[in-house]
């Protein structure tokens, strides 16, 4: 009974999450709200699990949901690697142009002295 208050109030944490997160984000926002009702539903009604997981041809409830957690979290890390792949792909360019543009400019670069520049000079805006 205990664990079933805890998980309770944490699945109750991300419905809240994905309430405030849903103008950021609808399509995670509604998913995560459904995983948390799903959850939820099956934390008050653990032998519903245990009857679906029957129905796939999994022997336990908690086994089922489980195995759903774990191709959850793969898909959750895989977007993440791929979004951050994305940025640091996206980083390389914009270093690209701007060391192009730098040089292009005649710039000085990170060996070079620094000298101290009027307000007035192009160079330094």
């Amino acid at each position: 009974m205990i664990a079933q208050f805890i998980l309770s109030i944490l699945l109750a944490g991300v419905l809240v999450y994905a309430w405030s997160e849903y103008a950021r984000s609808p399509a995670i926002a509604v998913l995560a709200v459904l995983i948390a009702i799903a959850g939820l539903y099956f934390v008050w009604m653990p032998e519903h699990s245990t009857q679906l997981a029957e129905l796939v041809g999994i022997g336990r409830g908690v086994d089922l949901i489980l195995y759903i957690w774990v191709c959850l979290s793969l898909i959750v890390v895989l977007n993440l690697h791929l979004k951050l792949r994305t940025q640091m792909e996206l980083i390389t360019v914009l270093a690209r142009k701007i060391a192009l543009a730098d040089a292009a400019r005649g710039a000085p670069s990170s060996n070079d002295p620094v000298l101290p520049r009027a307000s007035g000079d192009p160079a330094y805006q």
